[in-house]
């Protein structure tokens, strides 16, 4: 009787191992493959699940949820035989666990050689101030290449980043002086384009000046022009009439006319340089003798006339 118990309790014992050994649990973001005598037969999603124990056994787990691939550095030669060092980093999804467990054997590692195969082949394609100025463009590069290359694995690439391209010191030092001559060379055009307009301001400046003055002497010349063609007109007018008044008789009419030239002599004479200091016996009733004089004379022809 007793041995009957110990048997029971054995057999228990095996049917709760064998129920144990069926029930898997599956995390959340995780795929299991299950394998019958070595082949494939279904995949676990996450949660309870249960296989036949001692027939089927888990045979790969596959992370779903998207991974970070970080790629060693290594050494690429450029299109102009410049060696920079560079590593980079790459993001991937599994999407299909059956290829990702059975197309490739070890994923990952398989996946950081094709990365480093395809970096030095985008980058050996190019120069290397393109290869310093353009990250998008060989990200977007890699990025398509792998892609493609890891679609029969199941695998998507969802992004491909560059992470440094290190040029050798003697070549950064070579790009900085060249850099430093460049912006030099930039600094002398523009301080030259400066003096150039400033000298174009200055040029017209002066010609709008030059402009403004001529037309301030044309304006000048035609307002003395007007003044003594009126002041002609005046003297014009002023010969008529004391033209006229001698016609008609009128000695005062000369004596004025005569007073005034003479007047006029006296003042140019005294404004002349060469004459510091003049001594003319002039007298009022001479002057008055004459201009009387004068008069008679008009008189005596007026009265032939």
């Amino acid at each position: 009787m007793e041995q009957f118990d110990i048997t029971i309790i054995i057999g228990l014992a095996v049917v709760f191992i064998l129920v144990m050994l069926g029930i898997k649990m599956v995390p959340q973001g995780f795929n299991y493959t299950v394998e019958r005598f070595g082949k494939y037969t279904r995949t676990l999603t996450p949660g309870l699940q249960l296989i036949i124990p001692l027939v089927d056994t888990i045979g790969r787990k596959q992370n779903m949820m998207e991974q970070v691939l970080d790629v060693p550095p290594q050494v690429v030669i450029s299109s102009d035989n410049a060696q920079v060092t560079t590593d980079a980093v790459c993001f991937y999804q599994v999407l299909d666990p059956v290829k990702a467990s059975y197309e490739v054997n070890d994923l990952e590692r398989a996946m950081r050689n094709l990365v480093m195969t395809n970096i030095r082949a985008v980058l050996g394609s190019m120069e290397l101030d393109e290869m310093l100025s353009n990250r998008d463009k060989i990200n977007g590069s890699l990025l398509i290449k792998v892609d493609e290359a890891t679609d029969p694995w199941g695998v998507k690439v969802t992004r491909i980043e560059i992470k440094d391209i290190a040029p050798p010191m003697d070549l950064v030092d070579a790009m900085a002086r060249q850099m430093k001559a460049e912006r030099e060379k930039r600094a002398s055009i523009l301080e030259a384009e400066g003096e150039r307009e400033a000298a174009i301001k200055v040029a017209e400046g002066q010609k709008q000046a030059e402009i403004l003055k001529a037309e301030g002497q044309l304006e000048a010349a035609k307002r003395e022009a007007e003044a003594r063609e009126r002041l002609a007109a005046a003297e014009a007018e002023a010969t008529r009439l004391v033209s006229e008044s001698i016609q008609n008789g009128d000695s005062r009419a000369i004596n004025y006319f005569v007073a005034q030239k003479y007047m006029e002599s006296l003042g140019k004479l005294a404004e002349s340089d060469n004459n510091k200091v003049m001594m003319i016996p002039l007298e009022a009733s001479n002057m008055l003798g004459s201009i009387a004089g004068v008069a008679e004379i008009a008189k005596e022809a007026f009265g032939k006339k």
